[in-house]
């Protein structure tokens, strides 16, 4: 790696930013306290009797460089993979939001056309999805459309409000179910009790064909958490605001679903959640479990707990991850194993170290796989909110990972990476 090079572009951009805050006040546009803005509120395009449109904004970009990595790994049953290590800049991913009510603001619509600029080429680039939801009370928000499996804390709806940029921890990343087409219902049962349920066709649809999925409609995943403070109901990670008082989050989920080979997403699909052995073996993979040995269907179960405190600028999230894998039907009647079980756990830790400026943080991963691996990941990072509030930030991170079990294109990870990555990442959320 390069790093005197590396050194000389990050300069070079910090006194390009630099430049430009120093030429804001000159800007008639604006002269208004940019950290007034809220991440994701937009633009209005449209503001009638019976109607709103807003259109909001956010893309990410990132150079990555995985040089550093072991250029091969040994899976549990010692076969040997080649890694394809990165160093490369990409403008990663752009999100294009038209938001809104029509009749009711009661009654809102959400519409948005996501690329993947990492995935060009592949049919996973571009995806165009959105819901409906209808709030009857704040004790029930009902919708239906792409939604989020509520499977682990990640995709209670704060994203991309985390501490790391556009990535969950490895462990996360690693149990989670994904996004799918359902119906769910949501609300504050009592003073910071909230819960999401949502029933769904299969754990993952971003990259699935209707023709692909089974006619089953049991995919169904429920969380509840009880937070104080300032958590709120999205649980965002991290203490931007600097509570004054202690807040605190505790909760849990729970999510099943019966899946086939063929209504998994491709390994590239965008959020896809490929459901791996801790070495990283995709158990639906052709020859996963050995030559000629095809995994036809499974029964996925998957439970979290979380926790967590912040306050004063500072952080502490912890949450644990017990997976179940039932009900495996091999074809040619070929069973080497009958049920799999993982668990494992991420940390997550930050501190502002100049008020809504510069944040340190750092996250831990472990997942115990049994005798398919036991894989870890450090991560050291900072965040540098360049217009002192969330709208816009600089991100450089470590990363030292052990024997990774998941990576694709869009996450900074190779499946069966050992070794330090190097990421520098700028997000836009307007």
């Amino acid at each position: 790696m390069n790093y005197k090079y590396l050194a000389f572009l990050l300069f070079i951009g910090g006194m390009w930013f630099n430049d430009i805050q120093a030429q804001v006040p000159t800007l008639p546009l604006m002269e208004r306290d940019s950290s007034d803005h809220i991440p994701g509120s937009g633009f209005s395009l449209a503001e009638k009797e019976n109607a709103t449109l807003i259109f909001s904004l956010y893309t990410t970009s990132r150079y990555l460089n995985q040089m550093g990595l072991n250029e091969s790994y040994t899976d549990s049953f010692g076969r040997d993979f080649s890694l394809n290590r990165r160093n490369d800049f990409q403008f990663q991913k752009i999100v294009f939001y038209f938001k809104g009510w029509l009749v009711n603001p009661k009654f809102r619509y959400t519409a948005y056309i996501w690329t993947a600029n990492t995935n060009i080429g592949l049919g996973a680039q571009v995806v165009a999805a959105g819901n409906l939801q209808y709030q009857v009370n704040k004790y029930l928000d009902i919708g239906i459309g792409i939604g989020g499996l509520p499977s682990t804390r990640s995709l209670l709806g704060q994203w991309p409000l985390w501490n790391r940029l556009d990535t969950r921890p490895m462990s996360d990343e690693f149990f989670r179910a994904s996004y799918t087409s359902g119906i769910w219902a949501q609300g504050e049962l009592a003073d910071g009790l909230y819960y999401k349920t949502m029933l769904g066709n299969n754990l993952n649809q971003l990259g699935i064909d209707a023709g692909q999925l089974d006619n089953g409609f049991d995919t169904w995943s429920g969380a509840l958490w009880w937070t104080t403070g300032n958590y709120g109901r999205l649980a965002s990670y991290g203490d931007f605001e600097k509570s004054e008082k202690i807040a605190t989050i505790f909760g849990g989920s729970f999510t099943r679903s019966n899946e086939t080979a063929q209504s998994q997403a491709g390994t590239e699909d965008p959020e896809n959640s490929q459901i791996r052995l801790a070495d990283g073996t995709n158990i639906f993979g052709k020859n996963s479990f050995g030559d000629g040995i095809q995994l036809n269907s499974a029964k996925f179960e998957m439970a979290s707990l979380m926790t967590g405190i912040k306050y004063n600028g500072f952080s502490l999230d912890f949450e644990y991850y017990m997976r179940w894998i039932s009900k495996m039907q091999f074809a040619n009647e070929i069973a080497p194993v009958e049920d799999l079980y993982d668990h494992g756990f991420s940390v997550q830790a930050s501190a502002m170290l100049v008020e809504k400026t510069f944040q340190a943080f750092g996250t831990y991963s472990y997942v115990d796989g049994g005798s398919y691996g036991d894989p870890t990941e450090w991560v050291l990072g900072v965040n540098w909110y360049v217009l002192k509030n969330r709208v816009f930030r600089v991100s450089p991170e470590l990363i030292f990972t052990d024997r990774s079990p998941v990576g694709y294109l869009s996450y900074p990870t190779l499946v069966g990476a050992t070794g330090p990555i190097l990421s520098v990442n700028l997000e836009l959320f307007y």
